[in-house]
C-alpha cells in the first residue's frame, strides 16, 4: 500500500492524493457519463412519476426547476473544492481538507449509508419494469429478487475495472438519451392528450386545503433527481486533469440531466389520459399504462428493455461511487476493517473488498424492505435525506473555511461570487432536508410518520458512538483541515504514521 504522507502545505494550491493506486483510464466524456447515469433522468422520473402525480398533480413538474436551481449552486461549490482537492471518495476527503478529521468522518459516514440505501432504491425501482419485460407479476417478493439480481450484475461489471465502468457509463448514457428523448418525442407525436397549460392545473390533488403542502410533498421527484453529479468527483484520481475536467462535468450533468428529466416528465404528463383516475388511486401505475396505450405490448416491452439499461447503469455508477468512498475511508484508517477494505486489485485497478460492501449492504436492505408496507417511498426518502445531509456538511464546511480565510485556488473558482453561492447552496439544502423529513400522514402511527427522520437520527447517533468509542477518525495521517491557512490539523500523538 502507499507509504507515509506528509501534510500538504496550506498554501491554497491544488492538492491531490500522493501515490494514488488508481489508473487514469477515465476520459472527460466517460466522467460526465458516470455522473449523468448516476443522476439518471429516466430512473428518477419513472420511479416516482406516479407518487409525485398523486401528491401534487401535474404542477409537480416544477419540482425539477426548484431542485435543479438549488443543486446547481451545490455543484458550483463542489466544483471549486474538487478542482483544488481531486481525491477519490468525494465528500469525505473534501470535508477532511476543509474542516478536519471528525467532521470528515461523520460526513463520510452519512454519505456512505446514503449511497448504500440509494443503490437499493434504484435497483428496487427497476423491479416492476423487469417483471413486465419478462412477463411475470411484479409482487413484493419478485421485486426484491429482481433488486438482488440487478445489484449482483452491477457489482460484477464494477469488478471488471475502470475501463468497463467507463464503457458501462457511456452505454448507459446512450440508453438514457433513448429513454428520455426518443420515447418522449414518440409520446408527444402519437399520444398527446393535453396542452402545456396542464402544468398549472392541480386536478384537485390538494383536496380542500392549500396547494403548497401538496407541491412540497410531490417535490420528492425533484429532490431525488438532482444528485449524482458528485460521482464525477468520486473518481477524481482516475481522470486526467481533474481540476479542469470534473467541475465542467458536474455542471454538464446538471444541465443535460435536468433538461432530459424535465422533458421525460413533461412527455409523460401530456400523454396521461385521465389525471383524476391517477390522483384518486384507481390507476396505480401511470407510466406503464401510458407506454402500453401508446406503443402496444411489444413496443412497451422494448422501452422496458431500454429503461432497464438506465436502471442498471445508474446502479453501477452508484456502486462505483460507494466503493471508492469506502476505499478512501479505509485508506485513511477511518473505519473498522480498514486493512481489508483498502486492499486494491492492481490487475483491474479497483478496490475489490470495498465494492463487495457496496453490494452486500444494499442486498441486506433490499431483503429487509419486506418488513415495510411502503418500502420504496421510505427507502427513497431516507436516501435523499442522507445524500442532502452529507452534501450540506461539505457546503457548510466550505462556508466555514471561506469565512476563516480559504480562497479556492484550483482551476475552477467562483471568484467574488463564491460566498453568495455558498450561502445560497446551504439555504437550499436546509430547506430540502426539512421538507423531506416533514411528517405528512397524521393517520399513521408516529414512528411511521417520522420514519425518515428517525432513520437519519439512528445513522447520526450510531456514527457518533462509533466515532468516539473507536477513535478511528484520528488514526490516519492524510492531510486534514489544511484549507484554511495556519489551521491545519496534525496527526495526533500515538497514531500510526504509515499504512501497511
Amino acid at each position: 500500500m502507499t507509504g507515509p504522507q506528509s501534510p500538504a502545505p496550506a498554501t491554497g494550491t491544488p492538492q491531490g492524493e500522493p501515490g494514488s493506486e488508481f489508473r487514469k483510464d477515465m476520459g472527460p466524456w466517460a466522467n460526465f457519463a458516470l455522473g449523468f447515469t448516476y443522476l439518471s433522468p429516466v430512473v428518477s422520473t419513472y420511479t416516482l412519476f406516479g407518487t409525485a402525480l398523486v401528491d401534487g398533480g401535474p404542477p409537480m413538474v416544477w419540482a425539477f426547476v426548484l431542485a435543479g436551481c438549488g443543486q446547481f449552486l451545490v455543484a458550483l461549490v463542489f466544483g471549486e473544492i474538487v478542482a483544488q482537492y481531486p481525491i477519490a471518495g468525494g465528500v469525505y476527503p473534501w470535508a477532511r481538507r476543509l474542516w478536519g478529521k471528525r467532521w470528515a468522518w461523520m460526513t463520510g459516514w452519512v454519505y456512505m449509508w446514503a449511497l448504500l440505501v440509494t443503490i437499493t432504491s434504484v435497483a428496487y425501482g427497476a423491479g416492476p419494469y423487469i417483471a413486465i419485460l419478462f412477463g411475470f407479476d411484479p409482487t413484493v417478493h419478485t421485486t426484491v429478487l429482481c433488486t438482488a439480481v440487478l445489484i449482483v450484475v452491477a457489482v460484477l461489471i464494477n469488478y471488471a475495472g475502470t475501463k468497463a465502468l467507463s464503457a458501462a457509463a457511456v452505454i448507459g448514457f446512450a440508453g438514457e438519451l433513448i429513454g428520455a428523448l426518443v420515447v418522449g418525442v414518440y409520446l408527444l407525436v402519437t399520444h398527446r392528450h393535453h396542452g402545456l397549460g396542464v402544468v398549472f392545473d392541480s386536478y384537485g390533488a390538494e383536496g380542500d386545503g392549500s396547494y403548497l403542502p401538496a407541491f412540497l410533498a410531490a417535490a420528492i421527484i425533484g429532490f431525488y433527481q438532482y444528485y449524482g453529479f458528485e460521482a464525477c468527483g468520486d473518481t477524481a484520481e482516475e481522470v486526467a486533469h481533474p481540476g479542469r475536467v470534473i467541475p465542467k462535468a458536474m455542471r454538464r450533468t446538471i444541465y443535460v440531466g435536468g433538461a432530459a428529466a424535465t422533458f421525460t416528465c413533461m412527455s409523460l404528463l401530456l400523454s396521461v389520459t385521465d389525471f383524476g383516475a391517477i390522483i384518486s388511486g384507481e390507476q396505480a401505475d401511470p407510466v406503464v399504462d401510458v407506454l402500453y396505450d401508446a406503443m402496444g405490448e411489444t413496443g412497451a416491452r422494448l422501452v422496458m428493455a431500454v429503461v432497464l439499461i438506465s436502471f442498471l447503469s445508474c446502479t453501477i455508477s452508484l456502486q462505483a461511487a460507494a466503493g471508492r468512498l469506502i476505499y478512501s475511508y479505509a485508506r485513511d484508517e477511518m473505519v473498522v476493517g480498514h486493512r481489508l477494505l483498502r486492499r486494491f486489485s492492481h490487475a483491474r485497478a479497483v478496490p475489490g473488498y470495498a465494492l463487495l460492501v457496496a453490494a452486500a449492504v444494499p442486498l441486506l436492505i433490499a431483503f429487509g424492505s419486506l418488513l415495510s408496507e411502503d418500502a420504496l417511498t421510505n427507502i427513497v426518502s431516507f436516501a435523499i435525506l442522507g445524500i442532502y445531509g452529507s452534501f450540506q456538511m461539505v457546503v457548510l464546511a466550505a462556508l466555514r473555511a471561506r469565512l476563516k480565510g480559504w480562497r479556492p485556488a484550483g482551476e475552477f473558482t467562483l471568484g467574488r461570487w463564491g460566498l453568495a453561492v455558498n450561502a445560497g447552496a446551504l439555504a437550499y439544502g436546509v430547506f430540502a432536508i426539512v421538507n423531506i423529513c416533514w411528517a405528512r400522514s397524521p393517520e399513521k402511527p408516529w414512528y411511521e410518520n417520522w420514519i425518515v427522520l428517525l432513520c437519519g437520527g439512528v445513522v447520526l447517533v450510531t456514527g457518533l458512538l462509533y466515532m468516539f468509542t473507536t477513535h478511528h477518525y484520528g488514526r490516519g495521517d492524510a492531510p486534514a483541515g489544511d484549507a484554511v491557512p495556519d489551521k491545519r490539523e496534525t496527526t495526533p500523538a500515538g497514531s500510526r504514521p504509515g499504512r501497511e
